[in-house]
């Protein structure tokens, strides 16, 4: 599936489109400890402009791919799906299903919280930035365990610091959206903690488990320090007393 992400990826360049890998496997693009990246994967996940969506059936559409135009209209055409039958022998590491998909968010990550996209997909290659990718896991509102692994796989392979250098992830940026969004702090800020506590139990080396309490602390830190928004502000008041996040199926 990685190998269909990266052949994508490259077609779209070729043609002048843009495309991005999110979820699990864009995580694993950046994976430096095999035993928290290696599970199975459902499906893939991927961005692209909404200026670009048009041309996108006739591109997976050489892939054996056809849209399934229900989500698009389910969707307000916030989202495309791409389906083919399953080229997934039973001889392969895990299940075959019946169908291989393509989930792709047009310039928004719309989950729990949205996260803008649209000027962000040229920091890296072929995923989004380890950033986003970060904060596309710290969003959810139900954390479950491939979501904890895929939150430390990041923050213990890469440094966390302010810039959106390649291969780096930037605290201040995303310090800074949950400065202004009360909902996405909260969520944030709760995943980070549950994260804490987890991370001792996922059987890394000292180095790494080192690594990983490096990065929380000093991504909390630009948290807290970070100026909050009158728009956060005015929602704090109000708190959990009314709903925070979106109501939406899983999608993985």
């Amino acid at each position: 599936m990685s190998d269909e992400a990266h052949t994508l990826i490259e077609a779209a360049r070729t043609d002048g489109l843009t495309l991005r890998l999110l979820g699990g496997l864009g995580v694993r693009e950046h994976c430096h400890s095999v035993q928290l990246c290696a599970r199975d994967y459902s499906d893939l996940d991927m961005v692209a402009p909404s200026a670009e969506a048009r041309r996108l059936p006739q591109l997976f559409a050489r892939f054996g791919y056809r849209e399934n135009t229900d989500v698009a209209v389910s969707t307000g055409a916030g989202q495309l799906q791409f389906v083919r039958p399953c080229r997934h022998g039973t001889e392969r590491a895990g299940a075959a299903h019946a169908d291989d998909h393509i989930d792709v968010f047009l310039d928004t990550f719309r989950m729990d919280h949205d996260i803008a996209l649209k000027r962000r997909l040229e920091l890296e290659p072929v995923s989004l930035s380890l950033a986003d990718l970060l904060l596309t896991k710290l969003q959810i509102f139900r954390l479950n365990d491939k979501d904890i692994r895929d939150i430390v796989t990041l923050l213990e392979g890469a440094e966390v610091r302010d810039g959106d250098e390649p291969g780096t992830i930037d605290a201040r940026y995303i310090a800074g959206l949950c400065a202004d969004d009360w909902g996405l702090f909260y969520d944030v800020v709760k995943n980070l903690q549950r994260v804490d506590e987890r991370v001792g139990r996922l059987g890394l080396a000292d180095s790494e488990l080192a690594r990983a309490r490096r990065g929380l602390l000093r991504l909390i830190a630009a948290i807290d320090t970070a100026p909050r928004s009158l728009r956060f502000r005015l929602r704090a008041r109000i708190g959990t007393r009314a709903r925070w996040h979106s109501e939406l199926d899983d999608q993985e």
